[in-house]
């Protein structure tokens, strides 16, 4: 009988162990998926670098296409720095309701926390990048440097530690006493899921700041009438291919903000999310190509490039509530973001006369302040048309004090920047770089070099004869113009034409 207790005793031990052993299996593989997630979401959303680099590129002239993209790349490399010494400590240290001050260069980060620092580090380098094509074609690379690093490393971190930290202010909000014993007290927070307004409301207004305090490029207003002149890129496939990859890597930056994926709900969670991000794209894409054809918002034509812009602001305006909307209020929040767009696109080229060649604030302004508010109109959850009551009316009333609070603080402080930059004389480029193009002053790396051209058979196949005379003893006067027989050594390519060069 002993024995038998003892089995059965060592039995349950063994069970206990193996529950034990199975608990802390789940944990950590629920960890390690969490990781895994934001860590891939997180290489997803690095791709829309590539994808600003290039819609920026096609939307400049081809003078200046070295000097966009060199920007576009140091913008991830500057925001690592950054962020990784500044920008994580203000924005996630402990710290007050103000600003965080803990982790500076990563002192004392676990290692299960790397992923949510790259995470939060691909946030902060969109912000940034979003200001380089409102200035492009004339800002001077110091303060591109200079912008770059005080937006990743401190403008933008305190803004999410506002936001997101659970210290925050804006994130913590206020409590409101219903005065119902069924609900007793609510708090009232600030609601912006995938940062229409931290990242997008903050890299719009810094965009505007910096074109306005930079001034338009050379001739883009007539100097008489002051109408805008029109300056077109240099690649409309370029720009094609920028905006695809962009709305690619949109899905990740919205889906991936539930930040896990092994909890109950999660995968619904990310899934309403992309899911109301499609339907909000499609529709500010069609707002904004339909608005362009009638003739008081548009020049009555199918335009790519508005577009384009129409599906981003949808997808901006989109980012606040993606993961409380329903399928028809994102349907509605895309309109909404297209309307924007082309309103806040009139009013800062017509009305302000800023120069943004890439339309950088009216996509992420004028989408991110709507999407902002949007919340406090459409969420299932606390939305005003659907509960009608004084927590819905209470936090539309937040999410407007909110979205001021971005706006004055990202204004003043590039306000302050950019007006300093301009002052020490290092804002803008000479007006004969200007004039002439980025690439060849600025890098020494043309992106469309003329001795890339040319292929030997025609007129235009001069380049093509001139290297090959440097490259050989032969003198220049026998290699002819418009050639149709080529001879190298003993080989010989002959063509229709009757005209012959010898080499």
């Amino acid at each position: 009988m002993s024995t038998d207790v003892t089995n059965l005793t060592n039995a349950i031990e063994r069970l206990e162990l193996t529950a034990k052993g199975l608990e802390e299996w789940k944990t950590s593989a629920a960890e390690n998926m969490d990781e895994m997630f934001l860590v891939i979401m997180g290489i997803i959303i690095y791709l829309m670098q590539g994808g600003f680099a290039l819609i920026e590129a096609g939307c400049v002239r081809s003078k200046n296409t070295t000097n966009i993209l060199i920007k576009n790349l140091l913008d991830s490399f500057i925001s690592g720095v950054f962020y990784w010494i500044f920008g994580y400590a203000f924005a996630f240290g402990a710290g007050n309701a103000f600003i965080g001050y803990e982790h500076f260069a990563h002192s004392g980060l676990s290692d299960s926390s790397y992923a949510v620092w790259f995470f939060q580090y691909v946030f902060a380098a969109t912000a940034a990048t979003i200001v380089s094509g409102a200035v492009a074609e004339r800002c001077d690379f110091i303060a591109y440097l200079a912008y770059s690093s005080v937006i990743t490393g401190f403008i933008y971190p305190v803004l999410t530690h506002w936001a997101w930290s659970s210290e925050g202010w804006m994130n913590q909000g206020f409590m409101h006493d219903t005065g119902d014993n069924s609900t007793g007290t609510i708090t009232i927070q600030y609601q912006d899921f995938a940062s229409s307004g931290v990242v997008h409301v903050c890299g719009g207004v810094a965009a505007f700041v910096a074109a306005t305090v930079m001034g338009p490029r050379i001739g883009r207003f007539d100097k008489e009438t002051g109408q805008p002149e029109e300056i077109k890129g240099h690649s409309v496939p370029l720009a094609a291919l920028g905006g695809f990859i962009l709305i690619f890597g949109f899905l990740a930056f919205n889906g991936s903000s539930q930040g896990s994926i092994s909890n109950p709900g999660d995968g619904a969670a990310v899934a309403t999310a992309i899911k109301n991000t499609v339907m909000s794209a499609t529709s500010g894409a069609f707002t904004t190509m339909f608005m362009n054809k009638l003739p008081w918002f548009g020049d009555r034509k199918w335009s790519f490039a508005t577009t384009l812009n129409g599906a981003l602001a949808g997808m901006v305006a989109i980012c606040a509530g993606c993961n409380q909307m329903e399928t028809y209020a994102a349907f509605l929040i895309g309109i909404g973001g297209g309307v924007s767009y082309m309103i806040t696109t009139w009013l800062v080229l017509f009305k302000l006369k800023v120069d943004d060649p890439l339309d950088a604030c009216a996509v992420h302004y004028g989408g991110g302040v709507w999407g902002v508010i949007s919340v406090g109109l459409l969420s299932r959850d606390v939305g005003i048309l659907y509960k009608w009551n004084a927590e819905a009316a209470l936090t539309l009333v937040w999410q407007i004090t909110s979205l001021v609070a971005i706006i004055a603080w990202t204004g003043a402080l590039c306000f302050v920047m950019f007006f300093l930059l301009k002052k020490f004389n290092l804002l803008r480029v000479a007006f004969e770089w200007e004039v002439k193009g980025l690439d060849i002053p600025k890098h020494g790396e043309p992106a469309y070099p003329a001795e890339a051209y040319g292929h030997g058979w025609g007129e235009k196949g001069d380049t093509l004869f001139t290297m090959v005379g440097k490259a050989t003893s032969i003198p220049s006067k026998s290699i002819r113009r418009g050639s149709s027989n080529l001879s190298l050594g003993s080989a010989s390519v002959q063509s229709n034409g009757t005209n012959k060069t010898n080499l």
